[in-house]
């Protein structure tokens, strides 16, 4: 007859025993975020590349022209069959390959919550309730139209208001950059969805369709900006990280760790060799965009900076954020570096009535516009310092501020869902609209504002 064991070793075998059970690999806690972050950008509804869609489980079942993806997924990402995966970029680490390997050997079954499960698919429009928040804009090159952030989506006007706006559906939930190439055949988008992802998106607006996805992170990303060239995307992270990436082939060229806390705006200088930054640290760092090298701060620490525009053609920056002050720098130095030097420094503007959150450099290089927590939009000579005129109207914060090509028109929008258009020279509103096409409700009617 053998010895009983002691209660207290039966319950330490029970919890290793559950601990050996919860290691099981899961879709929805392990698998998913990998195939989101390294695999999406190809494989999604809108670049089904090879007819593989791995944006939902049932994509990744069904699988694509090699059949269902627990067949191949595992060959591709060790290199077994060719092209490797992720296409152009370094091979994922041993974990998560073994992560994978042994999700599909225990059978490669689908764990999703069912009220995690998404309902929005990019094949119907998203359907406004109320107006969205919105959080960038972009006038195109020529200045007919107008890009507008939505929920899931890029919208873009006519301004002539002759043809509803086309939509741009898209994985990220939120969409917190928008930027035209100099030609206006490129749109870019930065944004994410929080927690899961942070995405760049790079459109053919002629086509409407889009051209290359790359996710960067495993959070919204922020600041995005185009190269002059536009051969090039910098994007500030969560990780304290800015990345650039190869807009032709979606590789991430460097990813430069200066900073010490989430970066929230990017910019290049005039010839596309360096770049400002700026975020939760209170820097504006100054990067070499050709070997990602970090060369020097710019600025006095101060406040945390949210914001980030520069002069049309000049190696001038604006910067602002918490500490409500916009300052005006040189990218480069008069002098030696000193501790506590601030001899990059123009000048500084008014303070406003509320934190930063938005700045826009006029394309003729006379006025800066700064928006933020405050209701309105603030119109400053950029030569003088002196405000030039005050956009009101707004109910809320503002998000985002952006010049017309031509510099006389400035465009505003933020918490209220509001576009509102202004004669920047006088601050008088021309034109306000909401964004998106909203649901009707039984007994509710909607008029034009």
């Amino acid at each position: 007859m053998r010895a009983a064991w002691p209660a207290g070793i039966i319950a330490a075998l029970l919890c290793m025993s559950g601990g050996l059970l919860d290691a099981e690999p899961s879709y929805y806690r392990d698998v998913r975020p990998v195939l989101q972050r390294q695999c999406q950008g190809c494989h999604q509804p809108n670049l089904k590349s090879s007819d593989l869609d791995l944006t939902t489980y049932e994509g990744f079942a069904k699988g694509g022209k090699h059949g269902p993806g627990t067949g191949f997924i595992v060959k591709y990402i060790t290199g077994e069959m060719k092209p490797q995966m992720p296409l152009g970029q370094p091979p994922l680490p041993a974990g998560q390959i073994e992560l994978l390997r042994s999700w599909v050997a225990a059978g490669a079954q689908d764990d999703t919550p069912a009220e995690a499960r998404e309902a929005v698919s990019l094949d119907k429009p998203v359907v406004y309730l109320l107006p969205p928040v919105v959080t960038a804009l972009a006038f195109s090159p020529d200045g007919k139209t107008l890009a507008v952030s939505g929920n899931r989506e890029v919208l873009i006007h006519s301004l002539d208001g002759r043809a509803p706006p086309q939509r741009l559906p898209g994985l990220s939930e939120r969409i917190l950059s928008l930027a035209f190439s100099k030609d206006g055949s490129t749109l870019l988008a930065g944004g994410g969805t929080p927690a899961r992802f942070g995405e760049i998106q790079l459109w053919d607006v002629a086509a409407g369709k889009l051209r290359r996805s790359v996710t960067l992170s495993g959070d919204t990303v922020f600041g995005a900006s185009l190269s002059p060239d536009g051969t090039r995307v910098a994007a500030g992270c969560f990780d304290n990280t800015v990345r650039i990436v190869d807009a032709a082939s979606g590789k991430e060229l460097y990813k430069m760790g200066a900073h010490e806390n989430w970066v929230l705006g990017t910019v290049f200088g005039v010839d596309g060799k360096r770049i400002v930054s700026v975020g939760r640290d209170r820097a504006a760092k100054l990067t070499d965009a050709a070997s990602g090298a970090f060369l020097e701060n710019v600025n006095l620490l101060r406040g945390e900076l949210a914001a980030i525009a520069r002069h049309p053609s000049k190696e001038i920056v604006v910067i602002g954020g918490d500490e409500r002050v916009p300052y005006i720098y040189m990218m480069d130095r008069p002098k030696n570096m000193k501790i506590a030097d601030d001899t990059t420094l123009i000048r500084k503007l008014d303070r406003q009535d509320g934190a930063i959150a938005a700045l826009a450099w006029s394309p003729d290089g006379r006025k800066i516009a700064v928006g933020g927590a405050a209701a309105e939009v603030n119109v400053y000579d950029a030569e003088t310092g002196a405000r030039v005129s005050r956009c009101k109207g707004h109910t809320a914060g503002i998000y985002t501020v952006a010049f017309s090509p031509d510099s006389t028109v400035l465009a505003a929008a933020g918490f209220d869902g509001t576009v509102r258009l202004y004669d920047a020279a006088t601050g008088e509103m021309k034109k306000s609209f909401v964004p998106v096409p909203l649901e009707q409700t039984a007994g509710e009617t909607r008029g034009s504002r």
